[in-house]
């Protein structure tokens, strides 16, 4: 798993959804392993930092914003991975709404919508991270105003594939809302895609890792 978290973070700056920051995290038990704070295109297995699950300070070199991971795992014993990243398109998407629509089949795989969470603070505390844990609720991404994307997965891989998806559903979006009124598909169609995303959704983390 430690190898697929690397992976993860290599796809990430590959694929431009990261700059200086950025970062992917997995749980196993009672331990999170994170990347640094580091370029993710660069990481290794040996600079990935491990925290304890019930911590209530952060180790030396961990990033701060390792708490929106911790409080995500905390309210969500289904999450096993979290996506942490700035794709481009999230900025003026989560800037001009509430949330997000589903505008394209593999969007469901998000969810029915995006949430949007308010707050442009940075995560770097518990309280702050808490707030953006509730505002995920049950889903696997949510758009940060000002401050990028969160994505959960069953895999370090599986969440980023989710980060590229919030990529793809923003800017569909925007392009959508700037040619006129977008039509988002209805509960059915979702359900229907949503119903092949365990199988499909692996098949985007193979084209995107390859």
């Amino acid at each position: 798993m430690l190898e697929e978290l690397v992976t993860a973070a290599h796809v990430l700056a590959r694929q431009g959804l990261v700059t200086a920051f950025g970062h992917v995290s997995v749980r196993v038990d009672d331990t999170v392993t994170i990347t640094p704070p580091d370029d993710l295109a660069t990481i290794t297995v040996a600079g990935l930092h491990r925290i304890d699950l019930a911590t209530d300070t952060l180790p030396a070199g961990v990033p701060p914003e390792a708490w929106a991971h911790l409080e995500i795992y905390r309210s969500r014993p289904d999450v096993t991975a979290v996506a942490r990243a700035m794709p481009p398109a999230a900025f003026p998407a989560a800037a001009a709404a509430g949330s997000i629509p589903v505008l394209h089949g593999q969007a469901a795989w998000l969810g029915t919508r995006i949430p949007v969470h308010r707050p442009a603070q940075l995560l770097r505390t518990s309280q702050l991270a808490r707030a953006a844990a509730s505002a995920l609720g049950h889903g696997s991404a949510l758009l940060l105003r000002g401050n990028g994307a969160v994505t959960t997965g069953g895999s370090p891989g599986l969440a980023v594939s989710r980060m590229w998806l919030v990529q793809a559903a923003c800017d569909t979006w925007l392009r959508a809302s700037a040619a006129g009124t977008p039509q988002p598909l209805s509960e059915e169609e979702v359900q229907a895609w949503q119903s092949v995303s365990a199988s499909l959704l692996p098949r985007l983390w193979r084209h995107l890792s390859r």
